[in-house]
């Protein structure tokens, strides 16, 4: 059995847990403040009469719109720059979520902005829509990329919407998503030469300018120049592909400097494998056995394209990681009794997490769901840690007639499983059920902690 780094005792969470809320304060506060100065920055540059006629109003309206929609997009961008101080205080599965949230929201001031400003002209000019939007183009600056900018914006948008992203390979999806940079680029040219706010201000247009540039370091610094660095000097080799179950795959890595990474017990990387099928994108993987003597291991479900194409990898295939990322760890445990949920790929994170809590001297309870037992990888393993009380939960739930991790199903395989904190990893679905389960045991939610297989 692989050995572990010196754990740190539960006790050290209640050290971390102050120092993240208020890491999460102060990012929440900035985020505020900037956003109340660009309400400064509209209002004090407003005109007198911006609401003495309907097209005036429309038109101030749609001046709003369009500058907290781009304030919003630098926060987008920001908050999955990768910037290690905001990943400290959120964690990154946060900040996707955050991300998801405001990309919504930017779509839909897009929108807003350009319907207020083609509004505007039509109740002015008197004219039909199609005549007011073609009156915008020509007569505002930097229209025709600004018109293909939002296109680009909203298309992207389109591709995160649940029913659409279901149907689009994680592939596509992360490709149209790096057009992102092109298209603020390109709706970017029209504030500063057509913005009111900004042609007759320098100060607004200084500002601003630091805004975006400020945006672009920092991407350019925490996403593509200190990463190729430190995934150059931590570069991995296949060692290993071995085939736990038919859907399961799991990729044994060694290289130089693997012990560095600081890679905890649930933490994910980011893996570029130089490999056809692969080298065009990074996929995140958790870690299902963490580094040791040069060694680290992820175990991967059949989810996509490049989780099934893992299975074909060559020993010796050079691969390229970012990270680690996640605050799924053992140090937010704060109970003594801890009950694990796994389905699916989610198994990886949780066999990491289960050997780092009995290291710590828990005694965990794992409830590990699948469809079959031939679809319950790594379960050898998993029942020879010591301290560790594995319960497979198979069966589909057409079968079984009902949903074996349902409230009344948990409590007859774990009793106790109101007075245990749970960490729960697997599909989306089944994390689902799993957490309304928990939560009508009467588990409060600070003691339920769950780990998407998702970056999308």
């Amino acid at each position: 059995m692989t050995s572990i780094a010196t754990p740190r005792r539960v006790s050290a969470r209640a050290d971390d847990a102050p120092r993240q809320r208020r890491r999460q304060r102060v990012l929440r506060t900035v985020l505020v403040a900037g956003f109340l100065a660009v309400l400064a920055m509209w209002w004090v540059d407003v005109p007198a009469a911006y609401a003495a006629t309907p097209a005036a109003l429309a038109t101030t309206a749609g001046e709003l719109t369009g500058l907290v929609g781009a304030y919003l997009v630098c926060v987008q961008v920001l908050l999955i720059a990768r910037i290690p101080w905001f990943e400290r205080a959120v964690g990154l599965d946060r900040l996707v979520l955050w991300h998801r949230w405001v990309g919504t929201s930017v779509v839909l001031l897009v929108v807003t902005h350009v319907l207020f400003m083609v509004l505007g002209t039509m109740i002015l000019d008197r004219s039909l829509p199609w005549d007011a939007f073609l009156g915008v183009l020509r007569d505002y600056p930097d229209m025709l990329t600004a018109l293909v900018g939002t296109i680009a914006f909203l298309a992207i948008g389109l591709s995160s919407a649940r029913l659409l992203r279901a149907r689009l390979s994680y592939e596509v999806w992360y490709w149209l998503h790096l057009t992102t940079y092109v298209a603020i680029f390109l709706t970017f040219l029209h504030q500063l030469s057509g913005g009111t706010h900004f042609v007759a201000n320098p100060v607004n247009r200084a500002a601003w300018l630091l805004l975006y540039l400020g945006t672009a370091a920092a991407v350019l610094t925490w996403r593509f120049v200190l990463p190729t660095a430190r995934a150059w000097r931590h570069r991995l080799r296949v060692e290993a592909v071995v085939a736990e179950n038919a859907g399961t795959t799991s990729v044994w890595f060694h290289g130089p400097h693997v012990d560095e990474l600081g890679i905890r017990a649930g933490n994910f990387l980011l893996f570029r494998f130089l490999a056809r099928g692969h080298l065009l994108t990074a996929h995140p993987y958790s870690i299902s056995r963490v580094p040791h003597q040069g060694r680290l291991r992820i175990t991967v479900g059949a989810l996509g394209d490049h989780s099934t194409l893992v299975r074909h990898l060559k020993p010796g295939t050079l691969t390229f990681v970012e990270g680690p990322f996640g605050h799924f760890t053992a140090d937010r445990a704060s109970r003594e009794r801890i009950l694990l949920i796994a389905g699916g790929a989610g198994i990886g994170p949780i066999r990491a997490l289960a050997e780092e809590l009995t290291a710590r001297g828990h005694q965990p309870v794992l409830l590990y769901r699948a469809h079959s037992v031939a679809h319950l990888a790594l379960l050898p393993e998993l029942q020879a840690m010591r301290g560790l009380t594995v319960i497979p939960v198979t069966g589909r739930r057409a079968e079984l007639g009902y949903d074996p991790l349902g409230s009344a199903a948990l409590a007859r395989l774990v009793p106790d499983a109101h007075a245990r904190e749970a960490f729960i990893c697997g599909p989306e679905g089944m994390a689902v059920t799993a957490e309304r389960s928990l939560r009508e045991l009467m588990v409060p939610r600070r003691f339920i902690h769950r780990e998407e297989l998702s970056m999308a």
